[in-house]
């Protein structure tokens, strides 16, 4: 039986993916530049080992990667038979974000699906936001903006109806959570649900900069990221999407639920 492979399969929803298709007993592979199925998107050597016997891919690609790499790859995929592309891409942050690469997608040959997610809800608890969160003090060029943030799990959850279910064909799905919250009001949900003091506290975007750039980042990664949370201060992301319902028929989550979970797991221990 032709396998799904699942591309970025250490991050936050490619291991969710693989998880919800071994749950479902579909078969699949999970490519990282480390896993049991070696994949990089900077060694086109890995690609067909990768991409043998597949019939759907998951495409999880790097923020700075060229275009012209996706283009290669989703060529070598559909040429070596990939039927089905979904391509994990972004709602919010300005109108040219993704969109060439979605293009590529769209004009690949194979049916495809584009998810649009806007900010994870686990960033705070695995992601970029964790570290702030344990310390008490998150510090972001965010102001008083607002962001529609999303669960990784209703992400995922989409990605794997698109891969395994028909009705998603040519669709574009934009996926938010319930309700728009400021930085200032997550933090405050994290407070009274684990008991632990959490602060927001808001910095400029050059402030931002340097203090990632502080912690080891690059400067290319530590300028996305200030300009993406200056989006989120301008309410670029605050609206609310339907995608969600539209791929699963239910609701999304709500932070607070991702919270109890992230607390009952140990995440801000």
């Amino acid at each position: 039986m032709s396998e799904i492979l699942v591309l970025g399969a250490g991050g936050k929803t490619g291991r969710r993916v693989t998880a919800r298709l071994r749950e479902l007993g579909v078969p699949h592979r999970a490519a990282s530049r480390t896993g049991a199925v070696p994949f990089d998107w900077n060694d086109p050597r890995t690609w067909d080992a990768a991409l043998d016997g597949v019939r759907g891919v998951y495409l999880v690609r790097p923020e700075l990667q060229p275009d012209d790499v996706l283009r290669a790859f989703t060529a070598r995929a559909v040429a070596r038979g990939a039927e089905r592309l979904v391509l994990l891409s972004a709602r919010a942050g300005g109108p040219e974000l993704d969109r060439p690469r979605e293009r590529i997608v769209q004009h690949s040959g194979a049916v495809w699906t584009i998810l649009r997610p806007t900010w994870y809800f686990q960033n705070f608890s695995e992601g970029m936001f964790a570290r702030a969160v344990r310390s008490g003090e998150l510090r972001l060029p965010a102001g008083t903006g607002h962001e529609a943030f999303v669960d990784a799990e209703d992400v995922a959850q989409a990605a794997v109806a698109a891969l395994t279910e028909d009705g998603h064909h040519e669709r574009v799905y934009e996926l938010s959570g319930p309700q728009p919250l400021s930085f200032a009001e997550a933090a405050t949900v994290i407070s009274e649900v684990s008991g632990r003091v959490v602060l927001y506290r808001p910095i400029t975007a050059d402030a931002y900069v340097s203090e990632l750039i502080a912690t080891g980042e690059s400067v290319p990664f530590a300028r996305l990221q200030a300009r993406l949370l200056t989006w989120v201060s301008q309410d670029e992301g605050a609206h609310i999407s339907d995608g969600v319902e539209r791929a699963l028929g239910r609701p999304p989550r709500t932070f607070t639920a991702y919270a109890k979970q992230a607390t009952s797991e140990g995440a801000w221990r």
